[in-house]
């Protein structure tokens, strides 16, 4: 009979606090603020960059499969490219919104939606993905120069003979 009791007050506090909360801050400008961080994204072109991303993941899985196997049916690649789908990229979305919830007061996001609605931000978000690949390509094809230069290696085997790496790690 005790334990019933201290059920039932259990209850009644976290319903109280539930609904202390639930006032204090009301789900429904949540749920609008949410609903804007939404839209901010989609204006903005993030969501198309969201996109981009799951390209990127698509295409680094896909080289990992071809190179460890060689022979891969045109029926694979049809259910591969498949794999990540509207559920998915959802998911992403929602995860990214918090982030902009923590960061930007929900004033600051209808402003950013007015601003991107702009013919000038138009122009910039249907420009920034190719923008954005061609500067990856650029950033790839430097890195690969740099890695492969011999000025860079002579430092790197510098370092790892100054640091005794070699030594450091020579399994006993």
């Amino acid at each position: 009979m005790k334990t019933f009791y201290m059920k039932r007050s259990l209850i009644g506090i976290i319903l109280g606090f539930s609904l202390l909360v639930s006032s204090a801050s009301p789900a429904f400008s949540e749920t609008e603020k949410e609903k804007d961080i939404e839209k901010l994204l989609e204006v903005s072109g993030i969501l198309s960059q969201l996109s981009y991303m799951e390209d990127t993941l698509m295409n680094s899985v896909s080289m990992m499969i071809s190179g460890s196997f060689p022979k891969v049916p045109d029926e694979f690649w049809s259910e591969f490219n498949q794999l990540i789908g509207k559920k998915e990229m959802d998911e992403l979305v929602a995860r990214v919104i918090p982030v902009y919830d923590k960061h930007m007061s929900h004033e600051t996001v209808k402003k950013l939606i007015q601003m991107f609605e702009t013919p000038f931000w138009e122009e910039w978000k249907n420009k920034m993905p190719l923008i954005s690949r061609e500067a990856g390509v650029v950033g790839s094809q430097w890195g690969k120069e740099i890695t492969e230069s011999p000025a860079f290696n002579e430092k790197l085997d510098g370092l790892v003979k100054k640091y005794e790496l070699v030594k450091l790690n020579k399994k006993e």
